[in-house]
């Protein structure tokens, strides 16, 4: 690689950067001339060279025409990996949105940097980059350098680090808070005797003592302001210290020259009480966001600190982060389950209502699945440890709700875009006011006055906790009911959608078919029409044949092994059973084969119409008989959907069975739009085809069988236990299978998109507002610092009152 760390630059021929990318998926060295000639054809690459032995490419480009991203998905789409590796820091020392835009800015910079996003309530970046061109030290390094503190986040840790850092802060702003009071006291004192409200104290008079009290708090509790605006200047930024800097420094040097050198008024507690005040604002500022995250704290207090383990026939209690895969665990009545796994002795009952919201306990017995967190109600237990640590189905909500709180909406990009114009935009303001004032007036004091109310009053603190903070409360609030949403751009999706599409089995129904109809034809006996079917369903894993097999071990029937057996999706399967030709599926399979259904066209569409799934069996090429199957409908389903229309959605069921049981299980629920008959591999097509129509669609699947379908939608909510593949695949993961989940996951979008737009908008106002009062003098420079303060807390507040907001109702 070349280079000389992560800017690589020419000079003679413009800016010209090289990245080294990791490329997985090739297989030979056609492979990587295809990569090499497709990245050599992008408008803006310079030069590329693949090689296929250490599995990379290098890749010369012009940043100003093209990004690394660009290429990269470029390589993707050809069908082709790229490794990248995702970093999460805290960053330390933000104190507004400008600080968080300029990081994020200087970030995106980096050679080799795919991507960055700098989140300000939670004080935290995630960044994603090639490790083959810039290491995870240099990004730290960037950071650094800006001015800012910066620590690795481990995973599962960001919130107990979080916590940490922000009782620290508290702790030092609150000791420099009450110094900051204690030194401003005696000056307000002052301020008050020269107002006639109270009498003179001769020693507190005196300008000298005034000039003491001042610098104990402008180089004590404000040197944070000198130092943080010095590295952003330094580094040519502004933000909100600066301004802090200018203004107070305006009051405060502008009296020692009075004090020393000329005759005139002293403005000591000026700057002092803006000080004091801000430092106020930022205390309540930090105690408000610390409530932000209150529900990752819940989550992970739920896991037990210990475990008791089986060590050479000794049980031991061991830390639960050293319970390893294949550790056998006991648990007692009323310990919480510390790890997820398999219990291979004994008997329980469970309490998993953090997971399914279920209040009643779930009996479990020997080869049933447990998961960490969960409580041991009754008997004692031993099972066997299957998943341990981040694979925890615990550790992946935390690090879902972690990561959501730590995203951006696109909303925010306002805020963004505002904030790195905001503060130089301000100072300028500042300068105009002073100018403007002195030629009107002649006087420096009421020019200072009026140009340092404007620099503290603009403060772009609330337009950038505006957006993170009600987002992390939202996040979090949807994390207690049990639904995971996975960052904040699927909060704002889940606000815009107006098309609900359902699947049928497993989300409104209960995916717990059983067989209620056995019918034979001619002179075959119920009997041997079940035999036959279960024997060839018994290697399917599909819910109606798991039906069928159940109902045949029922009747205690001997089910023989099929000598052959083939899947046919959406319509059945192929079996050879005792030298038998079987088919066992749908009225297209039979007639597909030829195989006639004689006189059973009635019955099967009598059946179909109560809302069951008809299965027919034929035997060499003989139709025999027919299996009705039926999966009840969730007892909620019906006023989930009634709730969805209530609130202007479209819902619409899509469903592989045929139309006439389809609209049977839509009409109980009051579902009016049916897609029937579509094969797995369609139904993606399908959600398509409505987005196509303009509509803004959210496909609720299992998060397995409806994994493309849930890609394709606008947003993907898998209904889930939290310990599927459900975890991985949605955008939403309503986790206790109550599709009334949907109406809260949405009730609960909108709320916090509200919440967003209001702060967005009174951060906006504030300061549209407070700038020209404060030009036109008519905000005293101690007011603005006040109202500066208060509008940071007030944001914080407002998206705090979400944590009230119940989705449910």
């Amino acid at each position: 690689m070349e280079g000389d760390g992560p800017f690589h630059k020419n000079t003679a021929s413009g800016d010209r950067r090289k990245v080294a990318i990791g490329i997985d998926g090739m297989s030979c060295a056609a492979c990587a001339a295809r990569i090499e000639k497709a990245l050599k054809e992008i408008r803006g690459v310079r030069q590329a060279a693949v090689n296929f032995a250490v599995t990379s490419a290098t890749v010369g480009y012009d940043p100003a025409r093209i990004s690394v991203g660009d290429i990269i998905e470029r390589i993707r789409n050809l069908g082709y990996d790229v490794e990248t590796r995702r970093l999460e820091l805290a960053v330390e020392g933000m104190t507004c949105a400008s600080c968080a835009a300029r990081v994020e800015r200087s970030l995106r910079a980096l050679n080799g940097v795919t991507g960055a996003f700098v989140n300000l309530a939670a004080e935290r970046s995630s960044v994603e980059y090639l490790p083959e061109t810039i290491s995870a030290e240099e990004v730290k390094r960037a950071v650094l350098d800006l001015g800012y503190g910066v620590k690795d986040l481990p995973e599962a840790s960001y919130t107990r680090v979080n916590k940490e850092e922000r009782s620290r802060e508290i702790v030092h702003q609150r000791n420099m808070f009450i110094l900051a009071v204690t030194a401003t006291l005696p000056l307000l004192y002052v301020m008050g005797a020269d107002l006639g409200l109270a009498p003179h104290v001769p020693f507190l008079m005196s300008e000298y003592v005034q000039f003491g009290f001042g610098s104990v708090v402008q180089f004590g509790p404000g040197f944070q302001y000198y130092r943080r605006g010095y590295l952003n200047l330094r580094h040519g930024a502004a933000n909100m210290d600066v301004l802090i800097a200018l203004g107070t420094s305006a009051a405060y040097f502008y009296s020692i020259a009075n004090t020393f050198f000329l005759d005139g008024f002293v403005y000591y507690e000026t700057a002092a009480v803006i000080i004091t005040l801000v430092l106020l604002g930022r205390l309540l500022e930090a105690s408000a966001k610390g409530r932000t995250s209150e529900a990752i704290k819940k989550l992970i207090a739920l896991r037990p600190s210990t475990a008791r383990v089986l060590r050479d026939g000794q049980e031991v209690d061991i830390p639960v982060e050293e319970v390893a895969v294949g550790d056998l665990v006991i648990v007692r009545p009323g310990e919480s389950i510390p790890v997820d796994g398999i219990i291979r002795e004994g008997s329980s009952t469970v309490d998993e209502s953090m997971l399914t919201g279920e209040s009643l306990p779930r009996d479990k017995h020997v080869g049933d699945e447990v998961v960490g967190a969960t409580i041991n109600r009754h008997g004692s237990f031993t099972f066997e440890a299957v998943k341990v640590g981040k694979d925890t189905a615990l550790a992946k909500i935390i690090r879902i709700v972690e990561e959501a709180q730590g995203s951006k909406a696109p909303i925010q990009r306002l805020a963004d875009v505002v904030s790195s114009y905001f503060v130089p935009a301000v100072v300028v303001i500042g300068f105009v006011t002073f100018v403007g004032w002195y030629l009107t007036t002649s006087q420096v004091q009421t020019a200072l006055l009026n140009m340092t109310a404007v620099l503290v009053i603009a403060c772009p603190c609330a337009l950038g906790l505006a957006t993170p903070t009600a987002i992390m409360v939202g996040t979090g609030r949807g994390a207690e009911h049990g639904i995971l949403i996975k960052g904040g751009e699927h909060l704002e999706k889940a606000y815009k959608l107006d098309t609900i599409v359902l699947d049928k089995t497993g989300t409104i129904t209960k995916g717990e078919p059983s067989v209620t109809d056995v019918v034979p034809f001619g002179e075959n006996e119920k009997i041997v029409v079940l035999r036959l079917a279960a024997a060839a369903e018994r290697r399917s894993e599909h819910p109606l044949a798991r039906a069928v097999v159940a109902a045949a071990e029922e009747q205690l029937l001997t089910v023989p092994e099929p000598e052959r057996f083939e899947a046919v999706p959406g319509r059945g399967i192929t079996a050879e059973i005792e030298g038998k030709a079987v088919l066992i599926g749908n009225v297209k399979l039979l007639r597909d084969s030829g195989i006639v259904l004689a006189d059973a066209q009635a019955r099967l569409e009598d059946l179909e119409g109560q809302g069951k799934t008809v299965v027919l069996v034929a035997e060499n090429n003989r139709s025999i008989g027919m299996i009705a199957v039926a999966d009840t409908v969730k007892e909620h389903s019906a006023e989930a959907v009634r709730r969805l229309k209530a609130m202007g959605l479209r819902v619409v069921m899509i469903t592989g069975d045929n139309a006439r049981t389809a609209r049977a299980v839509a009409g109980q629920v009051g579902i009016d739009h049916v897609l029937a008959e579509v094969l797995p591999e369609d139904k993606a097509r399908q959600v398509q085809k409505l987005r196509d129509e303009g509509a803004r669609v959210g496909m609720v699947g299992d998060g397995i069988n409806d994994a493309p379908a849930l890609a394709v939608a606008d947003l993907g909510m898998a209904i889930g236990t939290g310990t599927d593949v459900a975890m991985e695949t949605a955008d939403i993961v309503l986790m206790r299978g109550d599709l009334r989940e949907i109406v809260a996951a949405i009730r609960l979008s909108r709320q916090t998109v509200r919440k967003i737009r209001q702060n967005l908008f009174w951060a906006l106002i504030y300061n549209t507002l407070g700038i020209p009062l404060a030009a036109m003098g008519f905000l005293n420079p101690i007011i603005a610092a006040g109202a500066m303060s208060l509008s940071s807390v007030s944001v914080v507040s407002n998206s705090l009152l979400l944590k009230r907001f119940d989705p449910y109702r």
